[in-house]
């Protein structure tokens, strides 16, 4: 399997994790094997240029040495890779993502706005007040789509989105974002920013005193990004996902197990990021096990109604998407606080 995972870049930060937790579930997937074989994985950088990430997968494509990806990484990427493994061989993308993807051959096992955002944003309308948002995100495709279904979100719950500023991946200079912030009668900041650029606008969000009067929400918050973030920099940070390292469901337990008994308790730490990787690796291995092959065309045929039990709970699939339960956390010094699910 090729595993496309950021390596650098500022979602480098979740490379470690998920090459670890991928680890993990190649061992569970090995102990029974897939349609005969042993399963192995060949990490790609996914935090390369899109077209040199593709051009990688389709090296290895041509060569025979993969027979599916699979991993996150940014819409971006995906866009460039989609096109070479159509129809030749499965893609699982497990990022969250904007949503609309309908390509033949890939499979999405990561949240999409209306069942991550939506949910949330009445959430925090009815039990926090929380009317007016500013957004800030990174300018690519699943920020700036994400904005856009955003907006009828607010449409729909009566919200009003007050401001929007998009800056580059890889951004450090955040003075303007936060001086139109500032001027704002916003609530909330919705952010749509990846890995390390939320970091470093984490801790410049709060040594600007902002998070005093400001609540911040994001889909994309992880407990790597939290511990880089640091504990006096993430009060009333709330986050919406489908995995969190907290969450105490019986097979959320078991990964964590699992994880820890491979890798050791100093392992890089599990989160959402890395858990997509797992889940991607098992999404392909039970649809391969439902088709008794790796064909494309049967494995789409027979994707629909697919379910399974995993760390995120009962998942199946609706066309060749994954439908999964949501839940809402707040960050609590180094880990989240799961307060309802969506």
């Amino acid at each position: 399997m090729g595993l496309v995972v950021p390596l650098q870049g500022p979602a480098g930060i979740f490379g470690p994790s998920c090459e670890a937790v991928a680890a993990t579930a190649v061992r569970e997937i090995n102990r029974d094997g897939l349609l005969g074989r042993e399963l192995a994985v060949e990490v790609i950088d996914g935090g390369a240029a899109p077209g040199q990430v593709a051009a990688e997968v389709a090296r290895l494509v041509d060569a025979g040495r993969i027979d599916a990806v699979t991993g996150w990484h940014i819409s971006a990427v995906r866009h460039a890779v989609a096109p070479v493994t159509a129809g030749r061989i499965p893609y699982v993308y497990t990022s969250l993502y904007e949503g609309g993807e309908g390509r033949p051959g890939v499979f999405c096992s990561g949240e999409t706005p209306a069942r991550q955002i939506a949910p949330a944003l009445r959430w925090l309308r009815d039990v926090c007040g929380l009317r007016r948002w500013f957004i800030v995100g990174d300018d690519y495709v699943w920020p700036r789509a994400s904005v856009e279904v955003t907006r009828e979100f607010a449409r729909q719950l009566d919200l009003e989105l007050v401001g929007t500023a998009y800056v580059p991946l890889g951004n450090a200079d955040y003075t303007g974002v936060l001086h139109r912030i500032r001027r704002s009668d916003a609530h909330g900041v919705l952010l749509y920013l990846v890995g390390q650029d939320a970091v470093r606008f984490n801790r410049v969000f709060a040594e600007a005193g902002l998070q005093e009067r400001l609540v911040r929400f994001t889909p994309l918050m992880e407990e790597n990004m939290l511990l880089a973030s640091g504990r006096e920099a993430t009060r009333d940070l709330f986050v919406c996902a489908s995995y969190f390292r907290s969450l105490a469901t019986s097979s959320a337990l078991e990964l964590s197990g699992a994880y820890v008994d491979q890798h050791g308790p100093d392992a890089p730490p599990l989160n959402n990021a890395a858990e997509s990787c797992y889940e991607g690796l098992m999404t392909i291995a039970a649809l391969a096990r439902r088709a008794g092959s790796l064909d494309v065309a049967r494995m789409t045929a027979l994707a629909d109604g697919l379910g399974y039990d995993g760390p995120r709970g009962p998942v199946s699939f609706a066309g060749n998407h994954l439908q999964q339960r949501v839940h809402l956390a707040v960050a609590d010094g180094y880990d989240f606080d799961v307060l309802a699910t969506l």
